[in-house]
């Protein structure tokens, strides 16, 4: 829904969305940032957000319905702040968790505030959805694909970059993207980031092809990501959740 102007009185939108992270403000009111539909990433005061009654509401994950309101266009504005579906049940579910805390916490670091992303809003609402189900790890994969596209740096996996080939597609050029077969790698290869077939949507992933699809996104992730890393690390719960798989 797109901002309308509230009388003289400054702004209002409504939008739906889901809770990217919370933190205490005040004595009694909390900042929440949520992933909105028509409004990206976009931050607010819940004024009474830091009571017993509104902890569970406020969890990240949890998909809310939000009026936000302001003087200005510009400034932090508060939230009011109504339930819609909570996604408590992956806390019973130690990988499931993580995996909820590393979307919101790569969707914080990645997306400019304010900035609408559509698609891959789509994608994250459903991607949360699946944690409360079986095999979600390949489609989270999948997601990070997603939200490099969304970052302008979408990977070329449709064809050799060397002979155009579309066959045995093996490999990824960590400086262009692009994906090289096998035969056209040959010395090379060594240097070039292995290309798993569930990437390429072949066949369902083995724990191995897992942590090399794992490896390229976290490449060029922190490639693209380097102006906001500032010379940081991909978030902490990235790496919690691809040590939880390791270890499984």
């Amino acid at each position: 829904m797109r901002s309308r102007s509230l009388d003289s009185c400054g702004m209002e939108w409504r939008d739906q969305g889901a809770v990217l992270s919370m933190r205490l403000h005040g004595e009694t009111s909390a900042i929440i940032e949520v992933f909105t539909a028509a409004h990206g990433r976009h931050a607010g005061v819940v004024r009474g957000g830091a009571s017993r009654r509104m902890a569970a509401t406020l969890q990240p994950g949890t998909q809310v319905e939000v009026v936000w309101r302001a003087r200005l266009d510009e400034q932090i504005g508060s939230y009011q702040v109504e339930p819609l579906q909570s996604r408590a049940g992956v806390m019973a579910d130690r990988m499931a968790l993580a995996g909820l805390n590393a979307i919101c916490a790569m969707l914080h670091v990645a997306l400019p505030e304010r900035e609408a992303h559509p698609q891959l809003y789509r994608a994250s609402i459903g991607l949360l959805d699946a944690l409360q189900g079986p095999a979600w790890v390949p489609d989270y994969l999948r997601w990070e694909m997603q939200l490099l596209e969304e970052l302008g740096f979408a990977l070329d996996l449709t064809r050799c970059a060397i002979s155009g080939s579309r066959e045995d597609l093996a490999f990824v050029s960590p400086k262009t993207g692009r994906a090289v077969n096998r035969d056209a790698a040959g010395d090379w290869a060594a240097r070039l980031l292995p290309l798993p077939p569930v990437l390429l949507g072949q066949g369902p992933a083995s724990p191995a092809e897992l942590a090399q699809g794992f490896a390229l996104t976290g490449h060029f992730l922190n490639w693209s990501l380097q102006p906001m890393l500032n010379g940081r690390p991909l978030p902490e719960a990235r790496a919690r959740l691809l040590d939880l798989l390791a270890r499984e």
